[in-house]
């Protein structure tokens, strides 16, 4: 293979790239063609120098692929620092990685360990995608997502752990702009937002409630304190209205008609009328 569709995915990806001398000094394209020759003496079991050259290549360029990496055509690695592909990552046809990914495997066990890139695959800026895994065609992933599981076709994949929260059809390409890609984290904050909100009010009516049957209780421990003096005072009056009597019955009758005790003369006509107005005024 040449370099033409990778220079040819580079002029159509990148707007930044003017015309083809600009495209040929991208980093993409030097690592590319790096991993071709390495790769082509990996295949052959020809030792060290497949890694001499993948060294060199990611010194130059940021760009660490192994030489074990089966790529496709079309791959255009936007600005590249930090992109790694692994021994046995697989990738199709026109894919798009841009920097920060990681095509990675996980644990030591030998074999089949990386991802499996269909065509038309576009990973956001850091993404990392672990293990024997496939991102179907046309599948996106959001930028930051960590991808542990396989990616249907056609569909949009983001967050931590990466979870499916879009799909299109084919020939819808509109969802490859990164602010077409939906917001999983974002809406669950203002959903959650909206929850604290309402529990907030929630609250404020619960203190309102209790503030006012505070008041309400208030009022009765008065009435009750009220009817507590009255009830005292009644008693007080009672007490006194029977002493009198006590003292009116055990006393000797006067010439006067009146009631002689040790304590002094006592007039029953007084004593009615005292009861008398003790009912009248309910004490």
């Amino acid at each position: 293979m040449g370099i033409v569709d990778e220079i040819k995915a580079i002029m159509e990806r990148d707007p930044a790239a003017r015309n083809v001398f600009e495209a040929l000094l991208y980093p993409s394209l030097h690592a590319i063609l790096f991993h071709r020759l390495a790769h082509r003496l990996y295949k052959m079991n020809v030792p060290f120098f497949p890694r001499l050259i993948n060294q060199f290549s990611r010194f130059l360029t940021g760009i660490d692929i192994h030489p074990g990496a089966t790529i496709g055509k079309g791959l255009f690695i936007d600005h590249g620092t930090g992109v790694v592909i692994g021994e046995t990552a697989e990738l199709g046809n026109n894919i798009t990685l841009y920097q920060g990914v990681t095509l990675g495997g996980t644990g030591k066990q030998r074999g089949k360990r990386h991802p499996t890139v269909e065509d038309d695959v576009l990973v956001g800026v850091g993404a990392k995608v672990l293990g024997a895994i496939t991102l179907g065609k046309g599948s996106r992933i959001g930028g930051g997502a960590v991808v542990l599981k396989d990616v249907p076709p056609y569909t949009t994949a983001v967050g931590v752990p990466a979870r499916v929260v879009a799909m299109r059809n084919g020939h819808n390409d509109e969802n490859r702009r990164v602010e077409n890609l939906p917001d999983p984290e974002g809406d669950m904050i203002d959903a959650l937002q909206e929850k604290a909100e309402e529990l907030e009010a929630r609250l404020r009516q619960l203190l309102a409630e209790h503030t006012e049957q505070t008041h309400e209780v208030e009022h009765e421990h008065e009435n009750i304190e009220q009817l507590d003096n009255r009830l005292e005072a009644m008693e007080a009056r009672l007490e006194r209205i029977e002493q009198g009597l006590g003292k009116l019955l055990l006393g000797n009758h006067s010439k006067n008609g009146a009631y002689y005790s040790k304590g002094g003369f006592y007039d029953p006509t007084l004593l009615e009328q005292e009861a008398a107005a003790s009912v009248a005024y309910g004490i």
